[in-house]
């Protein structure tokens, strides 16, 4: 990120008030969080064990899907929505060691969010970040940001990653069509990476995990495999498909994890020329 690339509202933190990427935090060993995050974070936890064990599976699904994107797709301009608080290695980092000229766009509308953006999603000289303060349930309003339009060439491949913020998507219409409003701006050969919240491995306790978040004013949809494939719509699903995220094209740490411990669904898939 370069000064003046980001989309800049005011800022005004909610310390009141229990955030997802606050406790994601939290849960993840961060320290950018605020009581009431924490003492959320605790409740959530004591019925919701594994959590952060699968938090972690999550996040390194993203880092691999950008691997493969970048080192084996090609692709080198990457837009993320629900970024969260940076976490290294972050996505663009990961990008630009596979080619420093990627091209990362950062989509949340979290004011702590944004205020480490600013300061951390530093892009390597060769390429650009930069940060944009918007509403995933607008997706024209992103599209047409003008940060996003002077970093990213929509004519040319980009990868749309959807990473652990689909489950805060309650209505599955919805879900549609702000998938479906993002895609079919992006050019063919253009990949969706996504993961979203599933009880498929541990129903009882992801249950009461969501009913936790849902009692802090956080409500989550659960959804099986067969929902999160139909996400993708027509889009062509990389092998080996849907799976729980640790699963998918696994490191030898990812393979280790038990499957029980993980509670998302994850995919990528490409948009047919």
């Amino acid at each position: 990120m370069k000064p003046g690339d980001d989309d800049t509202p005011s800022v005004e933190l909610r310390t009141d008030v229990p955030h997802p990427a606050r406790i994601y935090d939290f849960l993840l060993g961060g320290k950018d969080n605020f009581p009431v995050d924490r003492e959320a974070s605790l409740e959530i936890a004591a019925v919701w064990p594994n959590l952060p064990a699968s938090m972690r599976a999550n996040r390194s699904f993203m880092q691999r899907v950008t691997r493969y994107l970048a080192e084996e797709q090609g692709i080198r301009q990457f837009l993320d929505i629900g970024t969260g608080l940076p976490t290294s290695p972050n996505l663009h980092e990961v990008a630009q060691s596979v080619d420093p000229a990627a091209r990362v766009v950062y989509v949340d509308n979290d004011p702590m969010v944004l205020v480490h953006a600013r300061a951390l999603l530093t892009s390597a000289p060769e390429g650009r970040t930069t940060y944009i303060d918007a509403d995933l349930h607008d997706p024209q309003a992103i599209l047409n940001a003008p940060n996003l339009r002077a970093t990213l060439d929509l004519d040319r491949p980009v990868a749309l990653s959807l990473i652990a913020v689909l489950q805060f998507v309650t209505d599955e219409d919805e879900a549609h069509a702000i998938i479906d409003g993002l895609m079919k701006h992006l050019a063919p050969g253009s990949f969706l990476a996504l993961s979203t919240v599933t009880a498929d491995s541990a129903p009882e306790e992801v249950t009461r995990g969501i009913d936790a978040y849902a009692a802090r004013g956080i409500p989550e949809r659960i959804r099986d495999r067969a929902e999160v494939e139909l996400l993708f719509g027509d889009l062509e699903l990389v092998d080996p498909g849907v799976c729980l995220v640790h699963r998918w094209h696994p490191d030898a740490q990812s393979a280790a994890v038990p499957d029980e411990h993980v509670h998302m669904h994850g995919g990528v898939a490409r948009k047919r020329g």
